[in-house]
């Protein structure tokens, strides 16, 4: 089950909520996730929070017996339906945070990864330990976390598939920020709340140029930041945005 509502802000929030298996990634799970997109999507959010239900887990990652006894092809299905959730998500206009409390291994870690900003509790614990089981991670995480932490440490954390503790993930980039506790909601909508005073093209530009040009050449990175640039000066936005800084003003963005 996916709980999907609205926040303060524009801001939507989409909870998992099977307490039962700890919030496992199940195929259902992962297309009422994709619906779950959509509506997000419908409701024009400015942002949007992920979490899991109750205090024990995010998520516990992939549902183990569904993965058993597959066939070749259904093995790679599920994969790229896994995959292409989570890139829905990463590539979002708008921005997003997971806030990780208790568990969040293998598919849950994952689903964090795509999203644009992780805060963790500090009870959090976080992990891909497909190793363990003779597998790989399969939704992305072999992808997004040598991105996010480094080649050398995404190695030693997939090859090990050890547990990381939150104060770790925080010093190694794996998470952005740790906080002692709360209501995850609450604290998603306070960590996206800085971001938000700003306009959605100006962001959402931004955050292209960062990761397009993550996955290129610097050269290439250069033409896409000068593209993305030259496309935030004909907004309303910038317009406004350089106006008011004229006028000794607070800027009033409109998102246009």
């Amino acid at each position: 089950m996916i709980q999907e509502s609205m926040l303060e802000g524009r801001i939507a929030l989409i909870t998992l909520d099977r307490q039962k298996a700890l919030n496992a990634l199940s195929f259902q799970q992962l297309q009422n996730l994709d619906q779950a997109i959509d509506r997000v999507v419908a409701k024009r959010a400015r942002g949007l929070v992920i979490t899991g239900a109750g205090d024990k887990a995010f998520c516990a990652g992939a549902d183990i017996p569904e993965l058993i006894g597959r066939t070749l092809r259904e093995e790679h299905d599920g994969a790229r339906m896994g995959q292409e959730v989570f890139q829905r998500i990463h590539q979002l206009p708008v921005p997003s945070v997971a806030v990780i409390h208790g568990y969040a291994f293998g598919g849950g870690l994952e689903l964090a990864l795509a999203c644009t900003f992780r805060v963790a509790t500090a009870a959090a614990r976080m992990g891909l330990p497909e190793i363990k089981l003779g597998l790989i991670p399969g939704y992305g995480g072999t992808q997004r976390l040598p991105r996010l932490v480094g080649e050398g440490r995404a190695l030693e954390l997939i090859l090990s598939g050890r547990t990381v503790k939150a104060d770790e993930a925080e010093r190694i980039g794996l998470v952005n920020q740790v906080v002692e506790t709360g209501a995850p909601a609450e604290i998603g909508a306070a960590y996206l709340a800085p971001f938000l005073q700003y306009g959605l093209n100006a962001l959402d530009f931004a955050r292209q140029a960062v990761q397009r040009g993550m996955q290129t050449t610097l050269e290439e990175g250069l033409r896409i930041e000068r593209d993305l640039s030259t496309l935030a000066y004909r907004t309303a936005d910038a317009a406004e945005g350089m106006q008011a800084f004229l006028d000794k003003r607070g800027p009033v963005f409109k998102d246009a």
